[in-house]
């Protein structure tokens, strides 16, 4: 329907924007001042307990500074009474005393048959109710007893019987003299294929009555007695009252009880809602039948910003929950998302609510699980990621839904879950190691008890890695100059955060022998690339205050030169670049040598004897690197001796297969 110019600008001119907020808001007094318009209170969107809810009575707008809702009175009334543009209309024009202009003569016909089918579905219900007291629904009243519903619940939910004959309903609604194309349009009955009379459309079924959100009947939920039928669960058919996709069962004392902040509960059917409904759970509401459409998801955000999913525990749910998440993901906006509460294994809110009482519904859903959990939950249950291609392969697929977010704030703080969860998945939770080592604790506990950093020189000595110790080569001053140069990298990366993912893999490839160095890189490698800026409010809140303060006050860290420059991207990527050059030499010099030894068998053949070559040249150029940074990391003061050892050692090893070093 068109409105004539000026009407809306003559409805807001006569109406006062404090008035209509006034009834859903107490206005702060401090904060008000009635006298010039300018009105504050507690925002009826989202829960607070400040008064961030502005209303400028002069310009006939309001605006909150937490959630950010607006508008005009309108607008307001449409979010507060889930209604629409019209409806809306129509409530403002009835308080200013304005008579809405009237309807086209076609709209107005349309206007007056809906309204006589709504008749005619009102007449169906009480012939339906009227049925289950007689004596063709025995069967169904013992049914529903069984269920656990007394008849003060049957009444409230106005619930019936259509008995087993093909026109008891059609003569019923004839003999009032109905006209068969009302019957027909109201979906009650269906036209013979054989020319004989239509026939009931619900045959010996429990009838459940669908009302609109303004209380109208629109259609019918029908539950089969016949065990053998082949439909258990029959809707009426689309009308043009009823629209399968934009309609909830229990819609209108749903939208109130949200409207209480009852927390809205979405189950699977008829006997779910209205288990929760008499088990306390005021505000529930469920879809007709099929899985949740655009339209009923946003019905549900107009009722609530965060519904709860209450999904049956068998695969059915599941799968249900799994195909809404993708219906939701390119919907969301701040504030309005979904949660999930699964039920137990083979169980759905109706068994739990009779057989374990509502304190046990209540328990499973205080545990909904949000969005992002069920999402990477479907992405990885039951599958193994031991591969790098399966690991990209999920990344893949969570890159791309994760894409499907159009809020950049959203999208960004699903990506910043994900890693993390990413990052228990694959770092976290790691298997034991097999090359020997067993991590050493600190005596002290490590940081956050403000223990000094173990690998300051003082304490115990560090226990070399398996393959270190077997090697002729091994040297304890080994493990120390990695663990300079470990940490290093660490200050270098958290100083400068934002050339983690240039080097992501060589931190991941860190050994991190020390467990206090290796939690500093656990936490720049979960947080360094996410959210960087965050990184060292995140060590220092994870790990403690002495964390970092450890780190950058050991004497090889602190001569570093491009630490004095924080976020010198080209200065650190330089400092990182030959940091892990010395650091990749030496471990797998370390390899190379121990594979070597462990080929040994008492004769050498030309190919191990060039490996050994090679190894005696790498060998030499690493002592010169290393005497150099011993000089500046000061790590060891056995240095020299360890040098003399390390060189007999080597040219014992090749005396015995007989070659020479000179």
């Amino acid at each position: 329907m068109s409105l004539p110019p000026g009407f809306l600008d003559e409805l807001r001119t006569r109406i006062s924007l404090t008035d209509v907020v006034g009834r859903k808001v107490m206005w702060d007094q401090r904060k008000s001042n009635m006298g010039k318009g300018d009105m504050w209170a507690p925002c009826p969107f989202h829960h607070e307990k400040s008064a961030s809810f502005h209303v400028d009575d002069r310009k006939g707008f309001y605006y909150c500074f937490g959630c950010q809702a607006k508008g005009d009175a309108l607008k307001f009334v449409q979010e507060t009474e889930n209604v629409g543009f019209m409806e809306a209309v129509e409530i403002l024009a009835g308080e200013a005393g304005m008579e809405m202009p009237k309807r086209d003569p076609k709209a107005q016909e349309k206007q007056d048959r809906r309204s006589q089918l709504a008749d005619v579905m009102e007449q169906a219900v009480q012939f339906f109710r009227l049925q289950l007291n007689t004596q063709g629904g025995s069967s169904a009243r013992a049914y529903l007893a069984k269920r656990g519903l007394t008849g003060e619940a049957l009444q409230r939910w106005e619930i019936g019987f259509a008995p087993d004959a093909w026109q008891g309903l059609w003569d019923h609604l004839r003999g009032k003299s109905v006209p068969e194309d009302l019957i027909m349009g109201a979906g009650l009955a269906k036209p013979s294929s054989k020319g004989g009379k239509p026939y009931d459309t619900f045959r010996n079924r429990i009838m459940f009555p669908i009302r609109d959100a303004r209380g109208r009947t629109i259609a019918f939920g029908g539950r089969a007695m016949d065990p053998n039928d082949n439909a258990k669960y029959l809707n009426s058919p689309e009308t043009e009252l009823f629209d399968k996709g934009r309609s909830l069962y229990n819609h209108g004392p749903a939208r109130a009880a949200a409207g209480r902040d009852a927390q809205l509960i979405v189950a699977e059917g008829y006997m779910d809602v209205i288990a929760l409904s008499e088990g306390g759970f005021a505000s529930c509401v469920a879809p007709l039948g099929t899985a949740i459409t655009e339209n009923q998801l946003m019905m549900l955000w107009r009722m609530s910003d965060e519904p709860i999913i209450a999904l049956d525990g068998d695969k059915a749910g599941i799968r249900a929950a799994m195909r809404l998440i993708d219906l939701a993901l390119p919907r969301l906006e701040a504030g309005k998302s979904l949660r999930f509460a699964i039920m137990p294994e083979g169980k759905d809110p109706d068994d739990m609510i009779r057989s374990e009482g509502p304190a046990a519904v209540q328990a499973v859903l205080d545990q909904a699980m949000p969005m992002v959990k069920l999402l990477w939950q479907r992405e990885t249950e039951g599958r193994v990621f031991d591969s790098p291609e399966r690991k990209a392969a999920l990344d893949k697929a969570l890159r791309e839904k994760i894409r499907l977010i159009r809020d950049p704030s959203i999208r960004k703080h699903y990506g910043e879950d994900i890693k993390e969860l990413r990052w228990q998945l694959f770092r976290g939770n790691r298997p034991a190691r097999d090359d020997g080592f067993t991590p050493r604790r600190s005596a002290g506990g490590g940081f956050r008890d403000g223990a000094r950093a173990p690998w300051r020189g003082q304490g115990a000595a560090p226990v070399p890695l398996a393959t270190t110790r077997s090697s002729l080569l091994a040297a304890a001053d080994e493990a120390a100059l990695a663990r300079a140069r470990e940490a290093v990298i660490l200050a270098v990366v958290i100083t400068t955060p934002s050339v983690i993912p240039e080097f992501e893999a060589n931190i991941e490839r860190m050994l991190c022998p020390d467990p206090d160095l290796m939690a500093l890189r656990d936490m720049a490698l979960m947080h360094g690339i996410s959210a960087p800026d965050r990184l060292k409010d995140e060590i220092e809140y994870s790990l403690g205050p002495h964390a970092l303060e450890n780190l950058f006050a050991l004497r090889h860290v602190a001569i570093v030169p491009c630490l004095r420059k924080p976020g010198d991207e080209e200065a650190a990527r330089l400092t990182l670049a030959e940091e892990f050059a010395k650091l990749e030499a030496l471990r797998g010099l370390d390899a190379e040598l121990a594979e070597a030894e462990e080929d040994l068998s008492g004769l050498a053949d030309e190919a191990l004897t060039w490996r050994l070559k090679q190894a005696a040249e790498a060998r030499n150029r690493a002592v010169r690197s290393e005497n150099e940074d011993r000089a500046q990391y000061d790590v060891g003061e056995n240095g020299a001796r360890l040098d003399r050892e390390e060189r007999d050692a080597f040219g014992a090893l090749l005396d015995r297969i007989g070659f020479s070093n000179k």
